[in-house]
């Protein structure tokens, strides 16, 4: 029997209609992830889930009775809690941790008016024990993570015995070990019978926790894929048409090729692959956790190897032994997780926006060991105003700027100098909508390079990328296979 049962939902706002239809079901003790572009539909669905809203028309029953909650608290009160991106809506700087978790408790007129201290904490603590979640009860609600905050929402909505968790976009400024982190609590939760309604289109999250994906197109569920998911076929049902193009128009087909991978291995039993970049083009691997688009940058930045095949930079070979090699010869990069890849540590000198910089440059910059001139102060003014960088000024410590500001810096620092080929891993990772689009605009506004981006989310690779490739066990798919092999499944156009 379905937990929660949705059945043609419809809702509009004046002339555009946001659900068509919507049906999906979910069951006690199941994650279900909810994916969709923009504009599918998805977060009407949940505002109405959520009684924020209330639907046109259709019918929705919650543990086998009517559902229509005109507040959320109402939902709440019925079982139903929303735990959204933002946080900040959760607790105020002033609160502690105790305090948030029991701000559902003071709102009740019925409980005493006053309340001691040791209560609240003694209160506060059951509540995290019985989520089994371990938080700093005394700290400054506004001095947690992005993670803890989180924890602190999902403990309140435990508390008020919810049967349904809806998480939107939980690990969208969360670090890869916040997520990780994230996961494991779900998975334990949706191991005691808690249901969970997971708004993603990260398919590494997918991939991770989700037991169904459920896919919203033009406000209505288009497609439903069982673990295991079928990544490139959901990707497709999201977006309504093949792994073709992502711009239409855009790509520079005539240009010249830049890079070029023949006959590639990245393990002894993976299938071979070609792959080629233009200049000025701007592609796009995708695939899930594990997939192997990580490895394939490391091959190519020199911090790992191919098992086979060959790689030519501007028409000459290229086999770089390190890193070093390979930025001698042009082709930079951005690894995953850029706190331990990119930023000298809080404690070492050399952590400011213009040291972060100017790292990789300094034997050129300054030849004879000496960091005379304002060379580096002035390359990080430039970046600071053509990235909107939000920091104090260059010499403002990076550990002081937010994930996407810290993001922005490490791209500045391969701005600096000319390059041919850059390579991305998980760019958007951790970095908030605003500073993501400034992100994507410095990397399209550059013609006299390649660009080669590895992702696990494909919406962020349709907003960036020229063309999508899809890897897929430690191959990429060449095009016309690729459609061969959809249209043998039956996904639509």
């Amino acid at each position: 029997m379905s937990l929660l049962s949705v059945e043609n939902l419809t809702r509009s706002f004046e002339s555009t209609r946001a659900l068509s239809g919507a049906s999906l079901s979910i069951a006690r003790g199941e994650i279900v992830a909810l994916m969709g572009a923009n504009g599918a539909g998805k977060s009407t669905l949940v505002k109405i889930l959520s009684g924020v809203l209330s639907a046109d028309g259709g019918y929705v029953t919650f543990d086998g009775r009517p559902f229509a909650p005109r507040t959320p608290a109402e939902a709440a009160a019925r079982g139903i809690v929303t735990v959204h991106q933002s946080t900040d809506m959760v607790g105020a700087q002033g609160l502690t941790v105790a305090d948030v978790l029991l701000l559902n408790l003071f709102a009740d007129r019925s409980q005493p008016f006053f309340v001691s201290k040791r209560a609240i904490r003694a209160q506060a603590k059951a509540m995290l024990d019985t989520a089994g979640f371990e938080l700093p009860l005394d700290r400054d609600f506004a001095d947690l993570g992005a993670a803890d905050r989180q924890l602190v929402a999902i403990a309140r909505a435990l508390a008020n015995k919810a049967d349904l968790l809806i998480l939107d976009e939980p690990t969208a400024s969360l670090s890869i070990e916040e997520s990780q982190r994230l996961f494991a609590i779900l998975l334990r939760l949706r191991a005691q019978g808690l249901a969970v309604l997971y708004i993603s289109h990260r398919t590494a999250d997918l991939q991770a926790i989700a037991d169904r994906a459920l896919v919203m197109r033009g406000g209505r569920v288009v497609g439903a894929f069982e673990r295991p998911i079928d990544f490139s076929a959901a990707i497709e049902t999201m977006i309504g048409r093949k792994l073709e193009s992502a711009r239409p128009g855009v790509r520079t087909e005539n240009g010249r090729v830049i890079f070029e991978m023949a006959n590639i291995t990245l393990l002894a039993t993976s299938t071979p692959f070609d792959l080629s970049i233009r200049e000025g083009e701007v592609v796009a691997i995708t695939g899930v956790l594990g997939a192997g688009k990580s490895q394939l940058l490391s091959a190519i930045f020199g911090t790992g190897t191919l098992a086979s095949g060959t790689m030519t930079l501007d028409g000459e070979i290229y086999r770089p032994n390190g890193p070093a090699a390979a930025i001698a010869a042009g082709v930079v990069m951005a690894a995953e997780d850029r706190h331990h890849s990119s930023l000298m540590p809080p404690s070492w000198p050399g952590n400011s926006v213009a040291a972060t910089i100017s790292l990789p440059h300094l034997r050129r910059w300054y030849p004879q060991g000496f960091l005379w001139g304002n060379r580096e102060t002035r390359e990080a003014e430039q970046a600071i105003k053509r990235l909107r960088i939000k920091a104090s000024g260059p010499d403002a410590s990076i550990w002081t700027l937010s994930g996407g500001n810290q993001q922005k810096t490490v791209l500045a620092r391969w701005e600096a100098e000319p390059s041919r080929l850059l390579l991305l891993d998980e760019p958007f990772q951790g970095v908030d909508v605003g500073a993501r689009q400034d992100i994507i605009e410095a990397i399209r506004g550059r013609s006299d390079r390649a660009t080669l981006i590895a992702t696990s989310d494909p919406e962020e690779a349709f907003e960036v990328a020229d063309r999508i490739l899809v890897i897929d066990h430690h191959s990429v798919r060449p095009a016309q296979e690729h459609e061969d092999h959809t249209a043998a499944e039956g996904i639509p156009a």
